[in-house]
Parts: C-alpha cells; structure tokens; sequence
C-alpha cells in the first residue's frame, strides 16, 4: 500500500495555469504506474492522466502533462489553458499500469480542489 498527498490546488482565472503535486510514501513508488483523475460537483470521477514508472505517459487532452520524479517519489500534472469546466476535485492514484479504468488503480490520494473562474 502506498500513501499519497496531492497538493498544488487552488482558484485561478480561465487561460491560467496550476501545477499539481502528488507525493507518494512508498519506496517502491517507481515501480508504480501513476494516474490523475478528476470529479467536478455533480459528476463521475473522470480520467485525466497516466504515467508509466518509466515515464511513458497517456494525456488525451493537450492542455495538460503529466510527468514524474521518482528520485522525489512525486508525480505531477501540469495543467495550462485553464476553463471553468476544468474545475474539479483531482486525485492522484497508484497502480500497476497505465491505464484510464480507475478499477486498476489500488491507491489513491485525498484530492486537491481546482477552481477555474470566468
């Protein structure tokens, strides 16, 4: 099991830029893939990003990168060209591989709030 810490949220105005943290307790924290999903009020938890233990990455959305360091066991999420849609609870999860079913994911951090104003 691993612990995780996100952390980096906060409120910023449309077209802005926030860079999440996600701290892990784990020293086995490079052998995990690592993943980001959000949930906004009202809605499902949904997929974001995922990055490989050696950093191959998954990101749909052009906006954001995910990117990691293991030496730090920390994992980030960059996210430019803020909307207010992109506003949302973001948590961080571990698992065994990249992948976008949050099933596969065994660990998962508290969240971090992010507000984007119009």
């Amino acid at each position: 099991q691993v612990q995780l810490v996100e952390s980096g949220g906060g409120l910023v105005q449309a077209g802005g830029s926030l860079r999440l943290s996600c701290a892990a307790s784990a020293r086995a924290f490079s052998n995990y893939a690592m993943g980001w999903f959000r949930q906004a009020p009202g809605k499902e938890r949904e997929f974001v990003a995922a990055i490989s233990p050696t950093g191959g990455t998954y990101c749909p959305d052009s906006r954001f990168t995910v990117s990691r360091d293991n030496d730090k066991n920390t994992v980030y999420l960059q996210l430019n060209s803020l909307k207010p849609e992109d506003t949302a609870i973001y948590y961080c999860a571990a698992g065994p591989v990249v992948t976008s079913h949050e099933s596969q994911y065994f660990s998962w951090g508290q969240g971090t709030q992010v507000t984007v104003s119009s």
